[in-house]
C-alpha cells in the first residue's frame, strides 16, 4: 500500500485546490491518503533573522516528515496574482532550511485549478519548473479550467476529457512510486 500526501496550497476552508487534491489522491488504487490543510501550517513569516533567533518551526518541521514518509505527493495549488499563496510560500520557504531537498525525490503530481479558463497555469509552470531544483520527481501536471463547471462533489471531474488526462497521470505516478520500491 503506498502513502500518499495530497495538500492544496490554498487556506480557504472552501478550497477548489482541496477538492481536487483530494479527488486526485482518492483515485490512487489502495493508498493510505494523507490530505493536510494550510491552515494547520500557519507560521512566522520566514526570515533567516528569525530562524538564528529562533529556529525553524516545528510545523515546517512535521510538513517534512510528512513528506519524508510519503512515497508520493498530490498538491493543487491556488494562484493568487500569478503565484503561490502566502501561506504555502512560507511554508515552503521554512521547509527547505529543514533539508533543502525539500521534496526528498519523492514522485510528485501537481495539479491546479480556479473558476477562470487558465486554471492556474501560471503557476502551475512556476511549480514545475522550479520544484526539481529542491528534489521533486515531477511526473505530470494538469490545470483544470472552469473548475465550479467541470467539477461535481458526487462524481469528480465531470469533464470526460479532463477526468482521462488525470486518470493517466495518477497511473504515471503508481507506476513511478512502484518503481521507487
Amino acid at each position: 500500500m503506498s502513502k500518499i500526501l495530497a495538500f492544496s496550497t490554498s487556506s480557504s476552508k472552501t478550497s477548489i485546490n482541496k477538492k481536487l487534491a483530494s479527488y486526485a489522491a482518492n483515485l490512487v488504487a489502495g493508498a493510505e491518503v494523507t490530505l493536510i490543510d494550510m491552515n494547520d501550517y500557519e507560521m512566522t513569516l520566514y526570515s533567516i533573522d528569525k530562524e538564528k533567533e529562533q529556529g525553524v518551526p516545528q510545523k515546517a518541521i512535521e510538513f517534512k516528515q510528512l513528506i519524508d514518509s510519503a512515497d508520493g505527493i498530490i498538491m493543487s495549488t491556488a494562484e493568487h496574482n500569478g503565484c503561490f499563496p502566502a501561506v504555502f510560500k512560507n511554508l515552503y520557504d521554512w521547509a527547505s532550511r529543514v533539508d533543502d531537498a525539500t521534496w526528498g525525490n519523492k514522485p510528485m503530481l501537481l495539479l491546479s485549478t480556479s473558476p477562470g479558463g487558465r486554471g492556474g497555469q501560471t503557476v502551475l509552470d512556476f511549480a514545475a519548473s522550479s520544484f526539481p531544483y529542491n528534489k521533486a520527481e515531477v511526473v505530470g501536471t494538469l490545470a483544470v479550467p472552469f473548475f465550479n463547471k467541470v467539477f461535481d462533489s458526487n462524481q469528480g471531474l465531470a469533464d470526460e476529457k479532463l477526468n482521462n488526462q488525470l486518470k493517466a497521470l495518477i497511473t504515471d505516478l503508481e507506476n513511478r512510486i512502484a518503481a521507487n520500491g
